[in-house]
């Protein structure tokens, strides 16, 4: 199958053009008449994966493995390690980054994983209504993402919104209208806006939340004629 032809796929799932200026999802490696026989979804890549797929594999990642711009190739540093062992088998890859983000995963994850109802989204931010006991509440979202712990500013014993965004989210605070914002990569100054605000956080982790990308795409690609593997790149933290 042409990558050209996946590639409008994709931009009919999730326009390219709704990406932040800053971004670089799209065609990333290969090029659109090359075919390829075989698709990998997955948060990022790492060694191991190149390593374990066929030649001609297409990867489909949520974060572009070239970000930004790249003044040197050398094969000892990354990303160029990794560009080369793709390109020694013809491997290619697209990214689907914020935009995604915006028309799938903040709303795959809030609503399929955390089990939200009555949900409304707007751009990044999702959000919903209801009434929660606080800490049942937080129980509930550490242990359906899977965390061993749950970082969180500020204390209610009441919640009656709750809004999200996956990844790393708390630039946004000041669009929030919520009691509880759940978003990743909470930083001690976000922390004291937030207080300031009377916003609570709580960080709910930049992979932990977006490790659902490859299974919120899946099911868009459940047509296609070559096989869709889903797999799950390697989480850089460990916790001790």
């Amino acid at each position: 199958m042409r990558i050209g032809g996946i590639l409008e796929l994709l931009n009919r799932i999730s326009p390219f053009e709704l990406q932040e200026k800053w971004d670089n999802g799209g065609l990333l490696l290969g090029d659109e008449n090359d075919s390829v026989s075989k698709i990998v979804l997955s948060v990022d890549i790492d060694e191991a994966m190149i390593e374990k797929a066929d030649p001609k594999t297409l990867f489909i990642l949520h974060h572009p493995l070239i970000f930004s711009g790249l003044k040197r190739l050398l094969w000892s540093e990354y990303p160029a390690n990794l560009l080369k062992k793709m390109i020694q088998k013809e491997q290619s890859l697209i990214a689907m980054h914020t935009n995604f983000d915006q028309t799938h995963l903040n709303r795959y994850v809030f609503e399929d994983v955390l089990g939200f109802e009555n949900v409304e989204c707007e751009g990044f931010v999702c959000r919903a209504e209801g009434e929660w006991e606080g800490n049942a509440l937080l129980s509930h979202i550490k242990s359906a993402l899977g965390l061993d712990a749950l970082k969180v500013v500020g204390q209610k014993s009441q919640i009656s919104s709750v809004a999200m965004t996956t990844g790393s989210g708390a630039g946004l605070m000041d669009l929030v209208d919520a009691d509880l914002f759940l978003t990743g990569d909470i930083k001690y100054h976000d922390a004291m806006k937030a207080l300031s605000l009377g916003l609570m956080l709580a960080d709910i982790g930049h992979f932990e939340s977006e490790k659902y990308f490859a299974q919120a795409l899946a099911g868009h690609l459940k047509n296609l004629a070559i096989p869709v593997i889903i797999t799950q790149s390697i989480n850089p933290f460990h916790y001790i």
